[in-house]
């Protein structure tokens, strides 16, 4: 049986409920999120459009599903962590394991780079290896590992750290364009593709 062709596009207030979907068992049933309560459409709605001002949500569909998600988000408040973002990718159940979040980051990571971003950031609830998996095929390398940091489902768990690089220049970077504006290119539709 072929599967139908997984499209990429920055996500939607209308993705919210598709979205809310995905993450809310991840959320209820496992340590990977360390959400307690599931967030409601309208909740993710609001993230989707706050995070995009500056940053990339992403969604991968087939026939007007969404799959999965992936976004990039600020790292840390201080100003001199502006040109690192942290990263996730979520995909649903039904559609793991044909590539999700391959196409996501595949998607996600040029347009950072685009951006001006230095380096991206994932933290993964451990054990995780599906996500470790993940991140390190698409160059992702192991920092080291927060113990015992947080607390959910019965058990402290830990919380592993991977970096990509983004850049290399040591120059005085200008600062990071924001998502807003990288749509706005007329090439935009190339980190889609």
């Amino acid at each position: 049986m072929r599967l139908p062709k997984i499209n990429l596009r920055p996500a939607e207030r209308h993705d919210s409920e598709q979205i809310a979907a995905i993450y809310a068992p991840i959320v209820r049933d496992t340590f990977i999120s360390f959400e307690t309560e599931p967030p409601s459409a309208e909740i993710m709605a609001g993230r989707i459009e706050s995070i995009q001002r500056q940053h990339p949500w992403l969604v991968a569909t087939a026939e007007d599903e969404v799959l999965g998600y992936a976004y990039a988000s600020e790292h840390r408040q201080r100003a001199a962590y502006r040109w690192s973002v942290d990263v996730t990718a979520y995909v649903a159940e039904a559609a793991r394991g044909r590539g999700v979040g391959r196409r996501l980051y595949g998607g996600l990571i040029p347009m950072l780079r685009a951006q001006g971003f230095r380096g991206a950031f994932a933290g993964i609830a451990l054990p995780n290896d599906a996500s470790v998996g993940l991140h390190e095929a698409v160059g992702f390398r192991a920092l080291g590992i927060y113990k015992d940091v947080g607390f959910k489902l019965g058990a402290w768990r830990d919380v592993g750290w991977w970096r990509l690089g983004l850049s290399n220049d040591d120059t005085l970077p200008p600062e990071p364009t924001s998502f807003r504006q990288l749509r706005e290119a007329p090439d935009f539709g190339a980190f889609l593709a």
